[in-house]
Order: structure tokens, then C-alpha cells, then sequence
């Protein structure tokens, strides 16, 4: 297995996939410099303002736009050479290289969110004037990254079984459900909204972008446990699920 794992981390190597999910997070340091730009003096900078954008924004839109669209990229990358064709002659466990396929795209992904950290740190320090949230900063990372771990066996499947389009389709309609759901009490049943829900007590906005006010329900942190146990469950789940149907799977 862990070979395996190996050969399909080399395959995303130097690849244009790699490279483009990787500097996605870069991009909030190119809007860190314009705020630097033309914010007033007079404006309140703060961490607050700064987190509420980054991680509000990431889990809303990057985290179902850019995993459908990583999906896409390694399905279309496996499509040009050969399509899954020359399994037949190598002695491979089917559903083996499928978990090590989504395993290797959740270490891809798991990398986008350290950039994205970093990213958050560096802009900070360009508009942020106050002591840096570092805890608040680390752990709002990793639970965007762990609550979004079962979008990717789910979204490959989808790749795989009916192209880029509906996986990119999939990806659009799972941003809507995920911020309409957020807020409901139906929120962890939707994988797309675990991630918006779980910012929410985190860095203190709704789904909508606004801040939340005290007291409000969405500030109740005992949802975070749940939501994180919720998706790795999921994880396993699709990954189970998606392995059986790649392992039935006869003509590619």
C-alpha cells in the first residue's frame, strides 16, 4: 500500500494540478496588499477582519470550487495517460490504488491548507495591527482541512463516472447547499456545509459574511467535535464505498 501511495504522490510531481491547487492561497496576499493599499489609516485593521475574509471565503467557495476542480484535473491527467487501461496488465489491487488515489489528493490538500496558513500569517503581518491569533490561526487550518476530507472521494467518483463538467457542476451546486445548510440544524448531514458551519464560533461570522453577535447559536462551539468526527466518518465511508464500485468497474 504504501508503495502505491508513493507511485501516485510522484504522479502530481511537476504537474500543472499541483502547481495551481497549491498557489490558490496565495491569492490573499495579493488581497492583503491591495487592503494595505487603500484601506484608510483611520480603519480598524485587525486579525478579526483579516480571518473572517480568508477562512470565511476559503470555506464557502475554495474549499467545493477547488476540490471539484482538483478532482477534475486528476481524472482528465489519468484520462491522457490511458485511462486506467494499463491496470489490466499489472498485478494492482483496484481498490488499493483507488484509496491511495484519494489519500494522495487528501496530502495535496492537506499542503493547499498549510499554505493558506502561511498565507493568513504574512498578510496578517502587512494589515493586522494586534497580537497574532496563533492558535486561532493553526487550529481554524486544520479543521477546514479535516471537515473537508470527505468532498474528495466523493467528488472523484463523480469525475470518474461522468467527467469534469459534473464534477465542476457538483462542486457549484455543493457551495450553495453548503451556505444554505450551514446555518440550519440539518448542517452536518451536508458535507459542503461542514466546513462553513465549523468557522462560524472560529473566527466569529456567518456563512453570509456578517459578524455574528453575542450570544447568537452559531457561536456555540460545541458543534466543532461533532463536525470534524462527521466528516472523517464520511471520509472513510465514501472512500469505502467508491473503492467497491472502482474494484466493479469493467470498461474505462
Amino acid at each position: 500500500m504504501i508503495a502505491i501511495i508513493q507511485a501516485e504522490y510522484l504522479k502530481y510531481r511537476r504537474t500543472f494540478s499541483r502547481r495551481l491547487v497549491t498557489s490558490g492561497p496565495l491569492i490573499f496576499i495579493l488581497i492583503a496588499l491591495l487592503q494595505k493599499l487603500f484601506i484608510p489609516d483611520g480603519f480598524i485593521k485587525t486579525w478579526q477582519l483579516l480571518l473572517s475574509q480568508f477562512y470565511n471565503w476559503w470555506a464557502v467557495v475554495f474549499i467545493p470550487i477547488g476540490t471539484a476542480l482538483f478532482a477534475a484535473l486528476v481524472q482528465l491527467q489519468e484520462k491522457r495517460a490511458g485511462n486506467y487501461w494499463s491496470l489490466y496488465t499489472r498485478d494492482i489491487s483496484l481498490p488499493a490504488l483507488w484509496t491511495a488515489k484519494v489519500l494522495v489528493m487528501a496530502m495535496h490538500t492537506g499542503l493547499v491548507t498549510a499554505v493558506l496558513i502561511l498565507a493568513t500569517f504574512l498578510s496578517g503581518l502587512f494589515i493586522a495591527e494586534e497580537n497574532i491569533p496563533r492558535f486561532k490561526i493553526l487550529a481554524g487550518g486544520f479543521i477546514l482541512w479535516v471537515s473537508s476530507l470527505d468532498l474528495i472521494p466523493l467528488q472523484l467518483w463523480v469525475a470518474l463516472k461522468k467527467g469534469a463538467v459534473a464534477s465542476a457542476a457538483l462542486g457549484f451546486l455543493g457551495l450553495i447547499a453548503g451556505v444554505l445548510a450551514a446555518p440550519k440544524t440539518y448542517w452536518i448531514f451536508v458535507p459542503w456545509s461542514r466546513p462553513i458551519r465549523l468557522m462560524c464560533p472560529i473566527i466569529g461570522v456567518h456563512p453570509n459574511g456578517i459578524f455574528l453577535k453575542p450570544g447568537d447559536p452559531l457561536l456555540n462551539s460545541s458543534v466543532i467535535l461533532p463536525g470534524i468526527a462527521s466528516a472523517i466518518v464520511s471520509f472513510a465511508i465514501f472512500t469505502i464505498l467508491t473503492a467497491i464500485w472502482f474494484n466493479k468497474k469493467e470498461v474505462w
